[in-house]
């Protein structure tokens, strides 16, 4: 993958209806942007559906050194990785909150949409915290990311 993205969108899988309807704004303002939900080549690859309603449970449950589970980690960090900005979807599970320490350590620009459970100072990574999509669409456009 030598594509290069201006965003990468994490979340947690079951968030999925919310980082879609997010994908989407992206895609409306022509913001070319990499999510672990829009890549039907490696979920294929690795023989999984990403339209299955239990996609979530099925990769929970898989074995940790399942290559699949490290075809699909590969894909997402070279996505991350070639990606100018990080935007976190809340609430997020663990792994969403490791990427967003990969991105931060790899000096992108972070961002989060959605409320945080808790006060925490970690959360000091974000440049800003959306507090929707209304918000999140705004600062696009403002901030000529198209």
């Amino acid at each position: 993958m030598n594509k290069n993205y201006q965003f990468y969108i994490a979340g947690r899988a079951r968030n999925k209806e919310r980082i879609l309807k997010i994908c989407n704004i992206f895609e409306e303002l022509n913001i070319l942007h990499y999510c672990f939900l829009k890549n039907e080549a490696s979920h294929e690859k690795a023989g999984l559906n990403l339209n299955d309603a239990d996609l979530a449970e099925t990769f929970e449950s898989m074995k940790l050194d399942d290559p699949r589970i490290r075809l699909l980690f590969e894909a997402d960090l070279e996505g991350e990785k070639h990606s100018d900005n990080f935007l976190l979807v809340l609430p997020a599970g663990k792994s969403a909150h490791i990427e967003a320490g990969i991105a931060y350590g790899l000096g992108k620009k972070c961002y989060a949409i959605g409320e945080h459970d808790v006060t925490d100072s970690l959360y000091l990574i974000f440049d800003k915290i959306f507090k929707d999509e209304n918000e999140l669409r705004a600062f696009l456009i403002n901030n000529k990311m198209k």
